[in-house]
């Protein structure tokens, strides 16, 4: 087993659609450069909304990162570099116990490890692996939204078909934007059925 270094820690961003956990995760690392450490920004291939070579928020900021599928590939990546920032975490494909493992280990090397995802599908059920993070981790934000259609504080992510809430047998997984989703608070939230 490999003894914790005092310099390594997970930080976990999370939240609902459109609440900014992207452009949190570039704000940090806009410190680390500031502070020169060496870095890296991972972001999963699956998500080409804006960029396959970029992170970007809803905003338009944006930082160069590497696309990656597995967590694996993070791993290899990790050699001489002080900070690992992986956005949209939720939307890589290896099993939440596999994910969890390699951040664990990450952070035992002396690496500042920084995630930022959803915490919720659309179902409004917990994303596994961001969920054990947020356990595990040194450091947990959950930044909220606000609800389109009341303009309370929003924490789900309602996602749409054709205007309505999407049925509980739809796919887990759908990388969208506004055209697929909305943020709503508890009350406005629609389960899915």
């Amino acid at each position: 087993m490999t003894r914790p270094s005092a310099g390594g820690r997970i930080e976990v961003i999370c939240g609902c659609m459109f609440s900014g956990k992207t452009e949190e995760l570039i704000r940090r690392i806009r410190q680390v450069q500031i502070a020169r450490q060496s870095y890296r920004i991972f972001t999963p291939r699956l998500d080409t909304r804006y960029s396959s070579s970029h992170v970007a928020s809803h905003s338009g900021a944006r930082l160069e990162a590497v696309s990656v599928s597995s967590i694996k590939e993070i791993i290899a990546g990790a050699e001489d570099i002080q900070v690992i920032a992986i956005d949209e975490l939720h939307f890589l494909e290896d099993n939440p116990e596999e994910i969890v493992s390699a951040c664990q280990e990450l952070a035992d090397r002396g690496l500042r490890v920084i995630v930022a995802g959803l915490d919720q599908n659309y179902r409004a059920e917990p994303f596994l692996a961001m969920s054990q993070l947020m356990a595990l981790a040194e450091q947990v934000d959950k930044l909220y939204a606000i609800c389109v259609r009341c303009g309370a504080y929003a924490t789900r992510s309602q996602r749409l078909i054709d205007g309505r809430p999407a049925p509980a047998d739809a796919p887990t997984i759908v990388v969208g934007g506004l055209d697929l989703y909305e943020a709503r608070c508890r009350s406005c939230y629609e389960h899915a059925r």
